[in-house]
């Protein structure tokens, strides 16, 4: 025999009373090109336009929305005329995604977004169905000119929230962070497995007090401490040996952390000797009062 419980459903749908702005779930039962159907357990099914789901031009209801789907969505009109309540996921999705989006910047959580659009000083992307814009300076390692942006149309790319502004709207992201983190682990990777003893040819990139960074090759560098600079007397700044832009010879030394020292003391080559050499024949010969301006001119400073 039937009893009031099999009919407990039918009831609490008849006492539901909704209000525009109510935040409601339903599943989808379903779908078309137009608008996908909810049934949210009342008398009446909900209604959700194609254009009501995302702010993405992108978005394609049949590929993106399926039966059995659970969707949040916003009452925006408690009867469309058809018997219908209407809804809107995106209006929910508003209110339910700035306060995520806080939670992405607070956490540093990457998130995967498709570049839709190329506008002036920067590329568009829509995360959770809101518009983003990533600056031209923050989608690569290096800034990316205006010309440039287009190619970077359909990628999908991983990024952090760097600015969460729900009252104008604006949502900043950023693939610097990440892209830098990437090629940190990559060179440390590479550095890792340098040999120690291992020889390079390689060329001074800058001079610093305490020495001088040399690269070595495949976007590997490595420092020269002052102490492993090849020098007839005590060196006071690399720029009295080596100039910027010289080829050099260096030995591995250590690896540690990524960081990769050098030395060209401990490395017996005649390019090394002829800056001793030199050094010394110019004081020796030439400059017997140690004249630093005479002895840089002459080694080509």
């Amino acid at each position: 025999m039937e009893t009031m419980d099999d009919y407990k459903d039918m009831l609490e749908a008849s006492f539901k009373k909704f209000r525009v702005g109510d935040i409601v779930k339903g599943r989808v039962i379903s779908v078309d090109e137009t608008s996908a159907i909810l049934d949210f357990n009342y008398y009446a099914p909900g209604k959700i336009y194609a254009t009501e789901f995302s702010d993405n031009p992108a978005f394609q209801i049949l590929e993106e929305i399926k039966v059995g789907d659970e969707i949040t969505a916003t009452v925006i009109k408690t009867d469309d005329g058809a018997g219908n309540i209407l809804l809107s996921a995106k209006s929910a999705n508003h209110e339910v995604n700035w306060e995520k989006f806080a939670g992405f910047k607070a956490e540093k959580t990457p998130v995967s977004v498709r570049i839709s659009e190329a506008v002036k000083g920067g590329v568009t992307a829509y995360l959770e169905g809101i518009r983003g814009f990533i600056p031209a300076s923050k989608l690569d390692l290096s800034y990316v000119e205006d010309e440039d942006l287009k190619s970077y149309v359909g990628k999908t790319v991983e990024v952090l929230v760097v600015t969460v502004d729900e009252e104008s709207e604006k949502l900043i992201l950023s693939c610097r962070e990440l892209k830098q983190e990437a090629a940190k682990r990559d060179l440390a990777g590479r550095a890792a497995k340098l040999q120690i003893g291992a020889i390079f040819t390689g060329t001074v990139q800058s001079l610093k007090d305490y020495g001088a960074f040399v690269d070595i090759g495949d976007g590997m560098s490595g420092l020269v401490h002052i102490s492993q600079i090849p020098y007839p007397k005590k060196l006071t700044h690399p720029k009295y040996a080596l100039k910027e832009g010289q080829e050099v010879r260096v030995k591995v030394t250590k690896v540690e952390n990524g960081k990769v020292s050098l030395s060209m003391k401990d490395l017996d080559d005649p390019m090394n000797k002829d800056i001793e050499e030199t050094v010394t024949e110019y004081i020796d010969e030439e400059a017997p009062d140690n004249t630093m301006a005479k002895l840089l001119k002459s080694l080509g400073f």
